[in-house]
């Protein structure tokens, strides 16, 4: 058996090599490393394939939630909802620009932000909601957009973990994550479902305006060299990571497929567990699991048997991971927004029970039927 690797980049790099040497090798003799015509092509590509008007690459993720929230000029004090059981980057640029993050809770079965918290958390400063399709799964972007709707917000998507899962409204109609908002962002970034080799990222929307702004803003707030119309930043996807996600982009139905029957594995493998709750699968989600979640329960000293499975996975050289340990409104750089007076038991809940266990493309059945039974044999002892 090949040794069990959490996200195994190398062995999908070796089934695409010749492609992705070909591909650097072009942009190399080009020599246009910055902004070169891949750049634009990888957009567009990958703007076809979302069925979305406007694709702005950028740095990283965390470039595109800020450009996004700088090209709705939100100004220092307005509140943007987010939810707490999230990564920090989502939080952190809304802190960054001077604006008040709200924090509300998720659902505990699909671990995405819960719409009546949301709809309690609105205030008259209230500008925007961050719904983040946490893990693949897909966010309740119908109910997020009939309350933004309502109140008159913006809706930032943070789809860096999602791209490529559809979103089934009730009427039927099929939209891609990260296209339904008013912006979608994702991240590059090398263990993402669509990953560079390095950093990277995307912004997306279907207004033209919009569009027109944010790519401003990437490039120092100038639509024509050196004038400068509005405050921007420097924020660039190379030409060599854009050739590398082209090629890539061609096959990322193929690794979504992948990882939902490795998916589809443990599933089977843990189903009826009293102690194991298996990823949900809302019906409107087409989830891609970008991880595969456990939320261990009915264990005494929960967290404490977490920490203990995720030592001995370890010791059997199975990797594992905890996201997240602490929720947002529980970080030490939040306790001025009030974090530590919140009473959010859910995302408390979460923190204490859930544990990652390896998900990539390059799953095999010996290493999945390894994995799920040193889990059991942990849980079950």
């Amino acid at each position: 058996m090949r040794p069990i690797q959490m996200v195994d980049t190398k062995t999908q790099y070796h089934k695409i090599k010749k492609e992705v040497d070909n591909a650097v090798l072009e942009v190399m003799e080009s020599s246009a490393f910055i902004n070169g015509k891949i750049v634009q092509d990888f957009a567009s590509n990958l703007s076809a394939y979302l069925d979305v008007k406007h694709t702005i690459p950028c740095a990283n993720g965390t470039d595109a939630l800020q450009i996004a929230m700088m090209g709705l000029d939100l100004r220092p004090g307005d509140e943007v909802i987010t939810p707490s059981f999230t990564y920090i980057a989502t939080i952190e640029v809304i802190a960054l620009l001077r604006l008040t993050p709200v924090f509300v809770e998720v659902d505990p079965k699909t671990f995405c932000i819960d719409p009546a918290s949301v709809e309690k958390a609105i205030t008259t400063k209230t500008k925007a909601i961050v719904p983040v399709h946490l893990y693949g799964h897909a966010a309740p972007m119908e109910e997020i957009m009939t309350i933004a709707a309502k109140h008159n917000l913006y809706v930032i998507e943070d789809n860096a973990q999602a791209i490529g899962s559809v979103y089934t409204f009730l009427n039927g109609e099929k939209k891609k994550t990260g296209t339904i908002g008013h912006i979608g962002c994702t991240s590059f970034y090398p263990s993402k479902n669509l990953g560079a080799f390095g950093d990277g990222g995307a912004i997306f929307t279907n207004d033209d305006k919009l569009g027109v702004k944010l790519k401003m803003i990437a490039n120092h707030g100038q639509s024509k060299k050196y004038y400068h119309d509005i405050v921007g930043c420097n924020s660039r996807l190379d030409s060599i990571q854009a050739a590398i996600l082209d090629i890539k982009l061609k096959h990322l139905d193929e690794y979504i497929a992948a990882r939902r029957a490795a998916a589809d594995y443990y599933d089977k493998a843990f189903a009826g567990h009293n102690n194991i709750k298996t990823p949900f699968r809302a019906p409107y989600s087409h989830h891609v699991f970008h991880q595969y979640t456990l939320v261990l329960d009915g264990i005494e000293k929960v967290a404490d048997k977490r920490n203990e499975l995720s030592d001995f996975l370890a010791k059997n050289n199975i990797p594992s991971m905890i996201y997240y340990p602490v929720p947002g409104h529980r970080q030490k750089v939040f306790e001025h927004f009030g974090g530590k007076s919140l009473q959010m038991p859910i995302s408390d809940w979460l923190t204490e029970r859930v544990i990652s266990l390896p998900m990539h493309t390059e799953l095999d059945a010996d290493q999945l039927g390894f994995i799920s039974s040193k889990v059991l044999e942990f849980i079950n002892k």
